[in-house]
């Protein structure tokens, strides 16, 4: 027998080896002796109060055996010699529509700009430490794309695009710690997600797959609205029957080639404004009401804070405990900032993005004349100011907390995280109204919900420019795009996903679209 039952274990009681086994004979009121094994479903820390409480959701089985396996099995085939479907992208979106065309039958030729989780390490160590950007390898393009080395979290709230239980058991079938299927708030790490990455990669090659990294799509070849082939950067040209467009929210090329060929594009609302950095033991004391260091058995604390300023959302975005800063650059001439955490995450500093809603159609009326890529050159714009205020180089203009809110220039900066190193500037007046005046109240608002937040102790680094895509390619309800036929937008590119998890669930969605009928 199985029995489903929730727990509410203290802190101090959260220390006992035994503790679930205890809890659970008395809620069911039943011998200690007769549960043989208790599996946990679900796990997440309620801190509102000073006394902190574990939330356990349990399978307790009683007299009989734990089941050894996953109920999730992936019948990948050997797709060598099976149809092709042509993948340009090789993040969660572009790998998971890969794994989802094997069971499917079909062999998945995935097309990646950047390089292999290895060689992408001499990219990233390039930006850091000589703020040399390569336009095809960096923290946005590689294997795994922009999640392998941005952090890994695994939170959605797109729980009926797809199943999600089935994705997260893919990750661990890959190498992920099963750890993810429980937690509230899952978490990879990005000195762990490379490994899945590559594992995932070696699935597609040795099922008959092929994924071609250093392999940049630069045009469509496209007769009677079907792509017919792939232009490379290298001139060669590949027939193609099926293609899946997977290239992510920074692949600002494939924005512009389409609306080249006069491809239909749509305007999209997205958010920007800055990441916010402050000493991890700030948060932990704020959120776990404490003093002094955090007790052993409570992570790093995370935050979740969102307002309503002048008509438009204020909110926190990628909340990495724990984590870095890091330079997000996807070409010479801008910066770009944005967060990631190590899988203990236990860095001294924590981070955020904080940032605030750009209307498509209310806020960018002096971009009009760009069109349907109004909302990328607005980015463009912001991430050149970034770039020249912080001194022509990937360092990063920033402010004390404190002295942005009040307006004024900050004398001297907080220690940080972020590697290529800080420069003062007067982000107040830099950043444009309709964000700066916004994150301004909008910073004295979360230091009322979080006392303490609201202090000099912490920096503001701009710019947070790539939550999302401003542009959304449209398709139809059979996923296509309605002006080409055989041409599957997918993931955060295409304006469908909004981080690993529904960016994986929508690349399944279109791969199943995709043959349907090949």
């Amino acid at each position: 027998m199985v029995k489903e039952i929730q727990l509410r274990i203290s802190l101090k009681d959260e220390e006992r080896s035994d503790i679930l086994i205890i809890k659970s004979a008395y809620a069911l009121d039943i011998d200690k002796e007769d549960i043989t094994g208790i599996k946990v479903l679900r796990k997440s820390i309620d801190a509102r109060k000073p006394k902190i409480i574990f939330n356990y959701k349990v399978a307790v089985y009683i007299r009989e055996a734990l089941p050894k396996t996953s109920d999730y099995q992936f019948d990948y085939k050997d797709v060598s010699k099976a149809k092709p479907v042509h993948i340009i992208g090789f993040g969660p979106a572009g790998m998971y529509a890969a794994l989802r065309c094997i069971e499917l039958g079909y062999k998945p030729i995935v097309l990646e700009r950047g390089k292999n989780v290895q060689d992408r390490r001499r990219d990233l160590k390039a930006i850091n430490q000589d703020h040399f950007v390569n336009e095809d390898s960096n923290y946005c393009f590689g294997e795994g794309g922009a999640g392998t080395y941005s952090d890994g979290k695994l939170y959605t709230r797109s729980l009926k695009r797809g199943d999600v239980r089935r994705i997260f058991e893919n990750l661990v079938f890959h190498g992920a710690t099963d750890q993810i299927l429980v937690d509230a708030h899952p978490h990879i790490g990005t000195n762990k997600l490379p490994k899945v990455v590559q594992n995932i990669r070696e699935t597609i090659l040795n099922y008959g797959g092929e994924v071609h990294f250093e392999t940049r799509v630069t045009d469509f070849i496209i007769k009677a609205n079907k792509i017919q082939a792939l232009q490379l950067q290298n001139g060669e040209e590949i027939a193609v029957n099926r293609v899946i467009l997977a290239t992510g929210h920074s692949a600002r090329d494939i924005f512009y080639l389409l609306h080249k060929k006069k491809i239909a594009l749509e305007a999209k609302s997205f958010a920007m404004g800055v990441r916010v950095e402050h000493p991890q033991h700030i948060i932990d004391s704020i959120q776990y009401h404490c003093s002094g260091e955090r007790n052993e058995l409570l992570p790093a604390a995370s935050y979740s804070l969102v307002n309503q300023i002048n008509n438009r959302g204020v909110y926190s975005f990628c909340m990495c405990p724990g984590g870095f800063i890091v330079p997000a650059a996807t070409a010479n001439g801008e910066v770009v900032v944005n967060g990631m955490s190590p899988s203990k995450r236990n860095n001294l500093y924590a981070n955020s993005g904080i940032v605030v809603e750009i209307n498509a159609v209310a806020d960018l009326h002096k971009y009009e004349k760009f069109g349907v890529l109004k909302g990328l050159e607005y980015q463009k714009n912001l991430e050149k100011l970034a770039f020249t205020s912080g001194g022509r180089s990937q360092v990063a203009p920033a402010q004390r907390l404190t002295d942005f809110v009040e307006g004024k220039l900050s004398e001297d900066l907080n220690p940080t995280s972020y590697q290529p190193g800080l420069k003062s500037a007067p982000l107040h007046s830099l950043l444009p109204k309709l964000i700066g005046s916004r994150l301004r109240k909008g910073f004295q608002a979360f230091g009322q919900k979080m006392k303490g937040y609201y202090t000099s102790e912490a920096n503001i680094v701009g710019v947070e420019s790539r939550t999302s895509s401003p542009v959304c390619i449209p398709r139809n309800e059979q996923l296509e795009h309605p002006e080409v036929s055989n041409l599957f937008p997918c993931g955060e590119g295409g304006g469908y996903a909004g981080g690993i998890i529904s960016a994986a669930m929508d690349g399944e969605r279109c791969a199943e679209a995709a043959v349907s009928g090949l």
